[in-house]
């Protein structure tokens, strides 16, 4: 019986040694694919656009007046800033990250508890005028 237990023990710490370490892995995945990779935390879709902060400033400005955004209220300083608007009648807040040379990372948030699917679009048009 004794052997029986140490077995289970065994195999139970086995399964949750591996189950961290793949998540471990697809963590550090995640973090280095960068454009293309959403993270939804509290309610914030983030990703990061491999594109100066100018520019992802430029095109965010130009996805909310696309998406005819009121009440625009932006907050812009040297390497961060937010954009805070309502959009089809959600309260949105967009924030703007400098991270390195190329690359600026964007969180949005819509409504208060947040609406993953609604920031997937705001992104795509994003994303859209970063192409053009």
């Amino acid at each position: 019986m004794q052997k029986k237990i140490k077995r289970i023990t065994f195999l139970v710490l086995t399964v949750f040694i591996l189950t961290g370490c793949a998540a471990a892995l697809v963590g550090t995945a995640m973090v280095g694919t960068g454009a293309g990779t959403y993270l939804f935390v509290n309610g914030e879709l983030k990703t990061d656009y491999y594109s100066p902060f100018d520019k992802v400033w430029s095109a965010t400005e130009k996805t909310i007046a696309t998406m005819r955004g009121t009440d625009v209220a932006p907050a812009r300083g040297i390497g961060s800033g937010t954009i805070d608007t309502f959009i089809s009648g959600e309260k949105v807040h967009i924030n703007i990250l400098y991270k390195d040379k190329n690359i600026t990372n964007v969180g949005i948030r819509v409504g208060i508890i947040g609406d993953e699917s609604a920031s997937k679009r705001i992104h795509g048009h994003i994303l859209d005028n970063l192409k053009k």
